[in-house]
């Protein structure tokens, strides 16, 4: 069974940075493709990044050049360091894997900008 728990998120002004972290319980992490997706009120989950086993990554346009995916398999940790924050960035935040039949999500983060 998959557990994943994020943490990190908060409320934060404009141009600020956060950084979150997603522990997972797994023991196919090794393997398994990472991501962080986003929920604005009243819009659809969306990608903001994600990270293959093998460290490939890659991101949705509107975060490129200020988030950064990254994961730690020793850990089973993966991290989304979210730089220069934009109000429209407010959202809840959630870890997904994936690996053949298994999707899995945590419980989400809430993000706020806002000044």
């Amino acid at each position: 069974q998959v557990q994943l728990v994020e943490s990190g998120g908060g409320l934060v002004q404009p141009g600020g940075s956060l950084r979150l972290s997603c522990a997972a319980t797994t023991s196919i992490f090794t393997s398994a493709h990472m991501g962080w997706y986003r929920q604005a009120p009243g819009k659809q989950r969306e990608l903001v990044a994600n990270i293959t086993g093998d460290a490939d990554t890659n991101y949705a346009d509107s975060v490129k050049g200020r988030f950064t995916i990254s994961r730690d398999n020793v850990k089973k940790m993966v991290y989304l360091q979210m730089n220069n924050l934009k109000p429209e960035d407010t959202a809840v935040y959630y870890c997904n894997l994936r690996f053949l039949w298994v999707d899995s999500w945590g419980q989400g983060t809430q993000v706020t900008v806002s000044s």
